[in-house]
């Protein structure tokens, strides 16, 4: 029974997570649409369309295996896998209240941020492993710009990690009694940032723009395998949305309603900014987004760390100063990616 329980409560987490990820494929249809005014969806399930996520899951699922005759066909069948089990993993280390959680790691934050970098390793096993072109350039996009972007999210975490002195995030959120986005805007602003490089969601899906690369990496996946890489994309949404509420949002807490109903509340507002920010702005170059990543998002994390590092040794009520400090630095960020993305 002992080991049962959280067997049984992992399993329903990811019903749920499954759940929600249908919603969230529905979202962005109907967001897509409504920006570009259209309607989106309107026909499978009959109300707005609601039934079309499920339709395009069993179309995967009677889409016939195709491997290439070019392709290593060992790696090819592999790199899905690699990719998507770590991700799922990563969900039983986001606690969406301080009594609802599968465990309570000490080292949550690295464990996130180490399962999450899988996703860069599945992308160039696949794109090499296709014997196309056009995937391997899709690949080779998607190792610059994931490890453009990883060091730029680690070390947006790494000022929330000194001011709460843990890297349990159950600790992190209990440290928030001023929300670390007033005290952390400039981490805040490259995690949010880099969070997006990561998941390949435009403006930074250089890795599969269809418009130059066909689908990238993926092209010659076909039914559930290529699902198995889409999936993952929304997986990783949950874990890192989840993430910048956790980390900077105060997680949990809020007045009046329940921890739960202020989590989620948190998370799809996240969600529902990553969707329109998707259809809302155009494709970057691949000069900007090396320019943003190294000129813009890394020194600001190194700069955020040592304001951060500083103000916590030096002042003992450091809270105002701190945040005095940030909000002028953001603005001279948010300037310079101005100037980079004009």
């Amino acid at each position: 029974m002992a080991i049962a329980l959280p067997f049984l409560i992992a399993l329903a987490l990811v019903i749920f997570v499954l759940s929600n990820i249908v919603f969230f494929m529905w979202a962005e249809f109907k967001i897509s649409g409504r920006v570009a005014d259209r309607f989106g969806p309107m026909e499978t399930g009959r109300w707005h369309g609601w039934a079309q996520p499920l339709a395009d899951i069993l179309k995967f699922l009677n889409k016939e295996d195709i491997i290439p005759a070019n392709a290593d066909k060992l790696i090819f069948r592999v790199a899905p896998f690699v990719g998507f089990i770590p991700v799922v993993m990563v969900l039983a280390a986001i606690p969406y209240t301080n009594k609802i959680f599968v465990r309570d790691f000490d080292i949550a934050v690295f464990f996130v941020i180490a399962l999450s970098s899988f996703t860069f390793v599945s992308m160039v096993m696949g794109g090499w492993a296709s014997g196309n072109k056009y995937s391997l350039l899709g690949a080779f996009r998607a190792a610059g710009m994931l490890l453009s972007y990883e060091l730029p999210l680690g070390l947006a975490i790494a000022g929330v990690v000194m001011l709460s002195a843990t890297l349990s995030l159950i600790g992190i959120v209990q440290q928030q009694t001023v929300w670390n986005i007033v005290l952390q805007p400039i981490g805040f602003l490259v995690f949010m940032v880099a969070m997006q490089a990561e998941l390949q969601r435009s403006p930074f899906d250089l890795a599969v723009a269809e418009s130059e690369l066909v689908a990238g990496y993926s092209v010659e996946y076909s039914g559930m395998r290529y699902a198995m890489f889409q999936l993952g994309e929304f997986f990783g949404l949950w874990a890192l949305a989840s993430m910048a509420v956790l980390l900077f949002l105060g997680g949990w807490h809020g007045p009046y309603l329940p921890g739960i109903v202020w989590f989620f509340i948190k998370f799809y507002g996240i969600f529902l900014f990553l969707a329109f920010s998707r259809v809302s702005v155009p494709r970057v170059r691949p000069d900007q987004l090396m320019d943003l990543g190294w000129k813009i998002l890394l020194p600001s994390a190194l700069v955020n760390i040592v304001i951060t590092a500083t103000l916590i040794v030096l002042v003992p009520h450091y809270q105002v100063p701190l945040a005095v400090s940030e909000f002028v630095i953001l603005i001279a960020a948010l300037y310079l990616m101005r100037r980079v993305l004009k």
